[in-house]
């Protein structure tokens, strides 16, 4: 096997891993219809949940492997207890230009300044309704009122950009397509349409389902407010739109109806200890039984940049070979 060039984490394709993300547990307070089921979850045992102190370690490692930007996700991080410590733990590691933060909303307004202290440079919110019914018929919760709380507690704090994530789903919430457009004119927020993934269990996924990223382009640029391309398939997940006359920011990801896999450069790593090298990945490294075995960062350098030398080369959403991951999203980590 060709050994990848020493501190830079590579795969075999020529990718440049820069990113990761970290989820810090599974528990979530929602049940959103694309993440998990309504009913029959099973937590983790919280002693099988990496701790602050290791996942700490983990981007000590990954950050002298060349990894720069770290996203905390879970199922919900805001459940895990103080997790601002683990923010300003991170913060403090050398190497480490960037902590983002990816939350359903529900706890932001309570903690949002002492994890704005802590170090977090970057926010993002899922919100995929506007409106409280609907709200409910995607997340299953009626917890609409609190992110709107947590929403307003973040826009007035030294942390930009915001962004808000929205799934659509056709025949849920697609026919708020606009009324986001707008609200991305109005706030200081910039608005995420995510395309619906098969992720979730028991999510009843159909490509019937998606709404592809053309489709509302056309619909939003059909309001008389045009979008023109600010960053289009770079290195980053969303390709950026801004409104023709500058007013406002929409960004799209588009993992069915346009992969960006050729330039994907993240990696996760799961609750529990599992570094997977892509969401819809069927391999996993246990990172945390290397961790709890007494591994040197040496040997654990070693194992990660081989993990990532074999990253895949994509996901085969809607294509013959796709195989569902045994693990549900809140799982894996958002």
């Amino acid at each position: 096997m060709i050994t990848p060039v020493q501190y830079i984490l590579q795969d075999h394709f020529g990718r440049i891993v820069n990113n990761l993300r970290i989820s810090v547990t599974d528990r979530c307070n929602f049940r959103c219809r694309y993440c998990m089921p309504e009913e029959g979850m099973v937590w983790l045992d919280r002693r099988e949940l990496l701790t602050y102190e290791e996942i700490t370690h983990l981007v000590h490692i990954f950050a002298e492997l060349g990894i720069t930007k770290i996203r905390l996700t879970g199922g919900e991080p805001l459940m895990r207890k103080e997790l601002h410590i683990l923010i300003e733990k991170i913060n403090r590691v050398s190497g480490i230009q960037d902590i983002a933060l990816t939350t359903n909303g529900y706890f932001l307004a309570e903690q949002a300044l002492a994890l704005v202290k802590a170090g977090l440079k970057r926010i993002n919110v899922s919100m995929d309704s506007l409106a409280p019914e609907k709200f409910s018929v995607m997340t299953r919760r009626n917890y609409l009122h609190k992110v709107w709380e947590g929403l307003d507690a973040v826009e007035k704090l030294p942390i930009r950009p915001i962004k808000i994530n929205v799934v659509l789903i056709r025949g849920i919430n697609d026919n708020e397509i606009e009324d986001f457009a707008r609200f991305a004119r109005t706030k200081p927020f910039i608005i995420r349409f995510i395309e619906f993934m098969p992720i979730g269990a028991d999510d009843g996924w159909s490509i019937e389902k998606v709404v592809p990223t053309r489709e509302v382009i056309e619909r939003i640029d059909a309001t008389g407010k045009k979008l023109v391309p600010v960053e289009y398939h770079g290195s980053q997940p969303a390709d950026r739109y801004k409104f023709e006359d500058g007013l406002g920011e929409i960004g799209f990801i588009s993992s069915v109806s346009e992969p960006f896999c050729s330039s994907c450069n993240r990696v996760r790593i799961t609750s529990d200890g599992k570094l997977r090298t892509c969401l819809f990945s069927l391999h996993e490294t246990d990172l945390k039984a290397l961790l709890r075995g007494g591994a040197g960062d040496e040997e654990i350098k070693e194992i990660i940049i081989q993990a990532v030398w074999a990253k895949e080369e994509g996901h085969l959403i809607n294509r013959p070979g796709f195989v569902r991951p045994e693990r549900t999203m809140s799982q894996i980590g958002g």
